[in-house]
């Protein structure tokens, strides 16, 4: 493996593209100081990895990007490419060639690539692990790193002897153990802590779930005690409400009595009260007609006056319209007069101003002539001057011009020669390149078309593993979902079998009579058992049956006398029985027409299901009872119908025969006779959840298997794909280096082409352009000698027009002032004759108006006069109108007199009535208000067992137990558990599921605590098994170092002796390295004391010593040798050859002796300033010469 190329573009001071090509052997890179050689091994530096600013010679990352010149702007990227020929395969990479490359931008992003591949930092790193590559490998010793290797501390050498020991890459496995080994420790304190609290909080909870199960007990038993006495209590509230009930029916019968009779005369007397209004609304209406009668007659009056008023003001304005006519025609003749005079004058001063316009006009067109004659000489011979000028200026601008042209017709065919002679060498190298281009396209194709068949194949198999993976994870989710509904509904279904098994809600004596249902033959079941309730109906039949839910049903008598005597022998309770045999389902519901009522539903035996056995039973328990949709419209029902049907709502709101209403919320929805229901609907989601389940899993199981297979497949696919993409970009590579380089044979023939054909174009554009300067010369000398003819003729004509101008001018200005003294005189005339015209259209304006005004007066006098006529008829008629509306007037009054006196009978009347209406209102007020306190009693009752258990009195009738009849027993009852209660203490009622809870937590991170411990163990493990084999190895390495060490050092001194040492007391694995040097003919010195040179030659010595232990496929030195004198450079020059068998050198060297041994050089200077270049290899070998 050796370096066959660096490729370097915008990376510090090489601003161009510039490629570097290597071969086995020496390559020397040469040039002045400050030209940029050592930014070469930055560059490979760079390019392995390196992430230090400071071993780049920068302040920045950024600062590697070219940063510009005066004459250049700084570029936005730096790209730096190395290429080793790999055909060895010492690389772990199935490829001949690799190339390496890294790209930065100003932005701060940057990329690694691997063949043209995108790669990772750590991809590159582990590619070169024990190649002695990379930026902490010896492959690359820049300037400052031999003075390091010498005058650091002993630990700082560590780097270079553990890459040269190899076990660089097992001291990184033992660092990420280490930190694995951190991070579980850490995992573990925390687990530990964790699990001490824990232990804190078992013990404590232990004893408080204890005591919360005895408080939960005492609890269970206050709660029985209190349901028995709270249904007790409600018992003898409802008694005392139906007492009060029936009172107050019967004074509400009274009352509406009472009301009916005030309601009929209290009609008859606001039937005579409306008369009597109706007779007071005509009175006023006559009264206000014969009063507005009697005010339009006096309106009328005046109306009258003004008039009379108005006609004498017209007489009087007539005479004064007279008078001024006859002034107006006086005027008006004397101004024709005067206009007359002045228009006889006017005609005559306008024969005078036509005959004086004549000859104005005579005058100007003689001037015009004159002058348009002279000025156009004028012009023409200041045209003919200029253009004499412009064609002798023209002329000597020829003649310039044409030296200038045979001047350039000489070069330029010149240099169609030099051109032609290149033109035919390029031609010659076309075929080369393009052979070989050729080779590399057609290798390119097949790789391209084995790419796209693998993306396809790539493509679909992505396409099938993410259907795969999207099936399975639909089908876990819908596992998951399917398994929880199955679990939900499995535990309910437990819990609703359970409870039905122990009926529980059901009384002590219900359970004791079932428990015998298999010793007793005749027991059909508890009611709740035998009917079946659609969902929408079970409160509302649930309040409707009341405590008969719990009722007992059996075959006959006989055995519910069994059973009573089980139960009386035993002291087991009371409980109610329903014998088959005896039960009848009697009338029925008597009331049909409540059924067509708004929101009747139906009778409540109807909306049930039973066997028909049990349609008897269904009739007595629900056949009285009508269900209602909204406790509205069963409030309308009940009392319509006078509160006589029991009513109950899908609510459960409840309304009783009498006016007693129950109703409220439910804690819960469970319910006896649902839950039969429940668990029936529970069963069938459980198969069918189980089944689905199956199906599921099985489905899972044949996806998983698809998927297995589909992404193994599309990992081979992927892998062959990744390899094919380097082989493109390696071809790639290729193609476009030799592209590249035909492309530049190509521009550089296209230009030469260029060249040629536009020298050719420039010969005959030259010639061209000098025969039209010969002939336009020619041209101007004819017509400058026509021009000089003209100028005198016209020159001579100029003078006669001139003096023709002077006289017609003189002409013009006399006739011109006699014209403006006549139009003077005829605009003062046209003045005054308008005047005259305005003062005669005024006084016939004025005239005409009169007029008219005297017409109009004559009009209105008359017009006036028929309104005065026309107004006294109208007052006739409004004094005979005045005078009937006082007679109607009369007659109302006489009949309101009449009304009024048969009103004073009825108030004796509805005194009466009051009284008795009064008081059978407080009757019936003291009735509500002990209803309400009963009321309000039940309402507390009811509250406190809502808010102290959550119980209806549905729900709480579930729970009476027929044995506990005993008010005052009760109450002491509850006294001692309540004191009990009392004495437990504060209890933590959720101690019991905190117990629980604790507990799986605690022995989860129990688990968890084992488990760190083991991972902690296996990491020790590893480490140790590290550290032994890193000693044993380095061991090993070392002292083979040191021997060679030994033996370079003498070789490269001409003797005396060199040694390793490894620091005493310290690990082998960290102990730092001192270098010990003995000049030959010198005492054994310490380092410092030792000249540059023997210093830089030590340094030399031990990399070599390192070098033929384990070579790296190359080396790149700069400057190293720059303190040796020159007869040690030749031992440096002559050791390095005995090297380049198994690595190739690249060396940047000041020194000849070093220069002389390379195999090859390359010259870096800066031609344009601040920008890096490589210069001719011939050149610089010359120059060494």
């Amino acid at each position: 493996m050796y370096l066959k190329s660096i490729e370097v573009q915008g990376f510090k001071s090489f601003a161009n593209k510039i490629i570097f090509e290597f071969h086995n052997g020496i390559t020397g890179i040469v040039g002045p100081n400050g030209s940029g050689k050592s930014n070469v091994a930055d560059a490979v530096r760079w390019v392995l990895g390196e992430q230090k600013v400071k071993q780049l010679r920068s302040s920045s990352m950024q600062d590697v990007i070219f940063s510009g010149t005066e004459m250049r702007k700084p570029q936005g990227f730096a790209y730096v490419a190395i290429t080793l020929d790999n055909s060895d395969h010492q690389l772990a990479i199935d490829y001949d060639e690799v190339t390496v490359s890294r790209r930065i931008y100003r932005s701060g992003e940057s990329e690694y690539l691997l063949n043209g591949s995108a790669c990772r930092l750590k991809d590159i790193n582990e590619l070169f692990y024990d190649t002695g590559i990379g930026k902490e490998g010896y492959s690359i010793i820049g300037q400052g790193q031999i003075d390091k290797i010498l005058s650091g501390r002993p630990e700082d050498r560590r780097e270079l002897f553990d890459e040269a020991a190899g076990i660089v890459k097992f001291k990184r496995r033992k660092a990420i153990a280490q930190k694995k080994l951190e991070d579980e420790k850490q995992n573990l304190v925390r687990v530990s802590d964790i699990l001490s609290e824990l232990e804190k909080q078992v013990g404590p909870l232990a004893k408080q779930a204890e005591t919360a199960k005895e408080y939960l007990r005492l609890r269970e038993e206050l709660k029985r005690f209190d349901v028995n006495l709270f249904l007790a209590d409600l018992k003898a509230i409802e008694d005392q409400k139906l007492e009060l009930t029936r009172k107050e029916h019967t004074v509400t019968g009274d009352m509406e009595e009472s009301k009916a009779a005030a309601e009929a005369l209290k009609e008859e007397y606001d039937r005579i009260s409306e008369a009597v209004r109706v007779l007071d609304e005509k009175i006023s209406e006559k009264q206000n007609a014969a009063n507005e009668a009697k005010m339009s007659a006096g309106n009328l009056e005046g109306q009258i006056n003004v008039l009379r008023e108005q006609i004498h003001a017209e007489e009087l304005n007539a005479e004064h319209i007279k008078n001024r006519t006859a002034a107006i025609d006086e005027e008006l003749s004397a101004k024709n007069k005067e206009q007359e005079a002045l228009k006889e004058e006017r005609e005559a001063l306008g024969n005078k101003i036509q005959v004086v316009m004549e000859h104005l006009s005579d005058a100007e067109g003689a001037l015009k002539i004159s002058s348009t004659h002279a000025d156009s000489l004028e012009q023409s011979i200041e045209h003919l001057k200029g253009a004499l000028i412009a064609a002798l200026n023209e002329k000597s601008e020829l003649s310039v011009k044409k030296q200038r042209y045979d001047t350039m017709l000489e070069q330029v065919q010149v240099r169609r020669s030099e051109v032609a002679q290149k033109l035919l060498k390029v031609k010659s190298d076309e075929e080369n390149w393009d052979n070989q281009i050729a080779e590399q396209n057609e290798r390119l194709t097949a790789i391209d078309a084995e790419i796209e068949k693998l993306l396809s194949q790539a493509e679909s198999l992505e396409e099938d593993v993410k259907a795969a993976n999207e099936e399975i994870r639909r089908l876990n989710r819908n596992l998951s979902h399917t398994e929880q509904d199955y679990h939900t509904a499995h535990t309910k279904l437990e819990s609703l079998r359970n409870l039905a098994e122990r009926y529980d809600g059901y009384g002590n004596s219900i359970k004791r009579v079932m428990e015998v249902r298999d010793r007793v033959k005749g027991i059909h079941g508890v009611v709740a058992d035998l009917i079946d309730v659609p969902k929408e109906y079970e409160i509302a039949i649930e309040t409707a049956l009341g405590g008969s839910i719990q009722n007992i049903v059996t075959d006959s008598e006989q055995t519910a006398k069994v059973l009573i005597e089980h139960l009386k022998k035993n002291r087991f309770g009371r409980a109610t029985f329903l014998p088959l045999s005896a039960i009848s389902a009697g009338n029925g519901f008597n009331t049909p027409g409540a059924l067509k009522e708004p929101g009747a539903i139906g009778i409540a035996a109807d909306l049930v299901h039973v066997r028909p056995e049990y349609q008897t039973l269904a009739r007595y328990l629900l056949g009285r009872v009508l269900v209602v949709d909204h406790i509205d419209n069963a409030i309308a029902i009940a009392r319509k119908y006078r509160h006589s049907i029991r009513i109950v709502t899908p609510e459960g709101d409840l309304l009783n025969p009498g006016g007693s209403m129950s109703g409220g919320a439910f804690k819960n929805s469970s319910n006896l006779l649902g839950r039969k229901r429940e668990m029936e609907e529970l069963e069938e989601a459980c198969k069918k959840a189980l089944t689905t389940v199956d199906k599921i899993q099985a489905e899972t199981i044949f996806q998983e298997g698809i998927f297995q297979e589909k992404s193994g497949e599309l990992e081979n696919v992927k892998s062959d794909l990744q390899k094919k993409y380097l082989e493109e970009n390696t071809a790639k590579i290729a193609l476009k280096q030799l592209e590249g380089k035909k492309e530049e044979l190509y521009e550089s023939s296209a230009d030469m082409n260029l060249e040629n054909r536009q020298l050719e174009e420039q010969i005959h554009e030259l010639r061209d352009s000098l025969a039209a300067i010969a002939g336009e010369m020619k041209r101007l000398e004819q017509e400058n000698t026509d021009r000089n003819e003209k100028i005198e003729s016209d020159s001579a004509a100029l003078e006669q027009a001139k003096a023709d101008r002077d006289n017609a001018s003189a002409a013009l200005s006399e006739v011109q002032l006699e014209a403006a003294n006549l139009k003077q005189q005829d605009s003062f005339l046209d003045q005054n004759i308008h005047r005259l015209e305005e003062e005669k259209n005024r006084l016939l304006t004025e005239k005409m108006s009169l007029r008219d005004g005297h017409t109009d007066s004559k009009n209105e006098v008359e017009k006036r006069l028929a309104q005065i006529e026309e107004l006294k008829q109208k007052i006739e008629n409004a004094g005979k109108d005045a005078e009937t509306y006082y007679q109607e007037m009369t007659a109302a009054q006489d009949e309101k007199a009449a009304k009024n006196e048969a009103l004073k009978g009825f108030f004796e009347k509805r005194e009466a009535l009051s009284a008795r209406i009064s008081d059978l209102d407080k009757e019936l007020l003291r009735l509500q208000n002990q209803s309400d306190k009963l009321a309000e009693r039940q309402d507390a009752q009811v509250d406190y067992m809502w808010n102290e258990y959550g119980l209806t009195y549905s729900t709480a009738e579930l729970l009476r137990d027929e044995t506990l009849n005993n008010a005052a027993d009760m109450k002491r009852q509850i006294a001692e558990r309540k004191n009990a209660i009392r004495g437990l203490g504060n209890v933590n009622v959720n101690a019991i599921e905190d117990y629980k809870e604790i507990s799986e937590r605690y022995e989860f991170m129990k688990t968890q605590h084992d488990d760190l411990i083991t991972a902690q163990d296996a990491l020790y493990k590893i480490i140790e098994e590290l550290d032994i084999g890193m000693r044993k190895q380095f061991t090993e390495k070392f002292a083979m170092i040191r021997a060679e060490f030994d033996k370079v050092f003498r070789e490269l001194f001409g003797g005396g002796h060199g040694s390793l040492e490894l620091i005493e007391d310290e690990d082998i694995l960290e102990a730092g390295i001192q270098i010990i040097s003995q000049p030959p003919g010198k005492k054994l010195q310490n380092m410092m004391q030792m000249s540059g040179g023997e210093k830089a030659l030590t340094a030399i010595a031990l990399l070599f010593a390192i070098q033929n232990l384990k070579p790296s496929p190359f080396c790149l030195l700069d400057e190293i040798e720059a303190a040796l004198d020159d007869s040690n450079v030749d031992r440096y020059a002559k050791y390095l050859h005995k090297l380049t068998k198994h690595t190739q050198f690249i060396v940047i060297t000041h020194r000849r002796g070093t220069m002389v041994a390379a195999d090859r050089l390359y010259g870096i200077t800066m031609q344009e300033k601040g920008v890096s270049t490589l210069v001719s290899v011939n050149l610089i070998e010359n120059d060494l010469k």
